[in-house]
């Protein structure tokens, strides 16, 4: 489990950097709070199926298979 967390947290963080946008930025485009987005990428939370979803439409994905990149 720690590893599939560890993943999408990476997946997340190196998204949103390419997106340029900031923490509160993201979260404010996906109606979450920031700390939401800040324990996603630090392991602290793991995500529910609507949180990706809104994550990829927010991060302006073309699916949410991108945030699930390498996690097996």
């Amino acid at each position: 489990m720690d590893t599939v967390r560890t993943q999408f947290a990476a997946n997340l963080r190196q998204r949103r950097i390419a997106a340029g946008l900031s923490q509160e930025a993201l979260a404010d485009i996906c109606d979450l709070h920031r700390t939401e987005i800040s324990l996603l990428e630090r392991c602290k939370r793991s995500p529910r199926l609507e949180t990706i979803v809104i994550l990829s439409r927010g991060l302006g994905l073309s699916s949410a298979n991108e945030l699930l990149q390498d996690i097996s």
